[in-house]
């Protein structure tokens, strides 16, 4: 178990890898290339990873331009992410190898998801698509989770869900707009949130859905207490229509419902 283990957190930082490869070019409508350093310099294989880049002095190119701390720390996470994902699948006697292939590669796209949205404030359909993609194959012939009928259902859900808020949202911007007299660019609840919660119905199905969006809001809410909380404390104001990405919440809402559901619907007395 500790060989196979070891063996998936390899594959993980190779995935992690990709997973930067992607970040880096995808937001900016660019096709993804090998990688490279900011300034669009190729990096050196050894440095193709950024842990390696890091642990090589590779970590900039010739000009000076220099890989933020956000490779590594992507390619741990997602190491992390694809070790946790098998142990519980480990103490699965329904899990299938098919299924646990599913696992791993939804723990790269969260990765993925966001490294972008934080970065750049988006959730991108380049991303969104093929994934729901993936999440109707995988309800379809792995038998593990909600079958075609409900991962659809729960598509439907979280989008009509998501779409409300995103046009009671932009209500809310438009009416605020109107009453101070000037424009505001920022929204308060994005269409690729939208796109995320309708992924993550596909994922769960639609009762697993409502529990990880209870968790997105509750997540959300310590996030931007935490957010006001250092703003004050660096002594820094804060505008009320400040954009805060929102699509690491509903990642972590799906990724808890994933794969800690029965500890969940336990602590909430839904299950034995």
């Amino acid at each position: 178990m500790e060989a196979n283990l070891l063996l998936l957190a390899l594959a993980g930082w190779l995935a992690g890898g990709v997973v930067n490869a992607l970040a880096d070019d995808l937001p900016h409508h660019r096709s993804p290339r090998l990688p490279h350093y900011p300034d669009g310099t190729p990096r050196p294989l050894v440095a193709w990873l950024g842990t390696l880049a890091f642990l090589t002095g590779k970590r900039c190119s010739p000009s000076g331009s220099c890989l933020s701390w956000r490779y590594p720390l992507a390619e741990i996470v997602t190491a992390i992410a694809f070790v946790v994902a098998a142990s519980v699948a480990s103490n699965d006697p329904e899990m299938t190898e098919l299924q646990l292939l599913f696992w791993l590669i939804y723990m790269a796209i969260f990765v993925l998801v966001v490294v972008i949205d934080v970065e750049h404030k988006l959730i991108l359909f380049a991303v969104m698509i093929p994934s729901g993609l993936i999440a109707i194959l995988d309800a379809a012939i792995a038998g593990h989770g909600p079958n075609l009928a409900g991962a659809l259902l729960g598509g439907a859900f979280g989008f009509i869900m998501a779409f409300i808020l995103y046009l009671g949202g932009f209500l809310f911007i438009r009416v605020s707009a109107r009453l101070r007299g000037h424009s505001i660019n920022e929204v308060a609840f994005g269409y690729g949130d939208v796109m995320m919660f309708t992924l993550s119905g596909l994922i769960l199905g639609a009762p697993a859905l409502i529990f990880a969006t209870y968790i997105t809001v509750f997540a959300g809410a310590i996030g931007a207490l935490l957010f006001l909380l250092g703003r004050g404390l660096r002594r820094r104001g804060y505008n009320l229509f400040t954009a805060l990405p929102y699509g690491p919440y509903i990642v972590l809402g799906t990724v808890v419902m994933l794969l800690f559901s029965q500890e969940v619907l336990r602590a909430f007395g839904f299950a034995q």
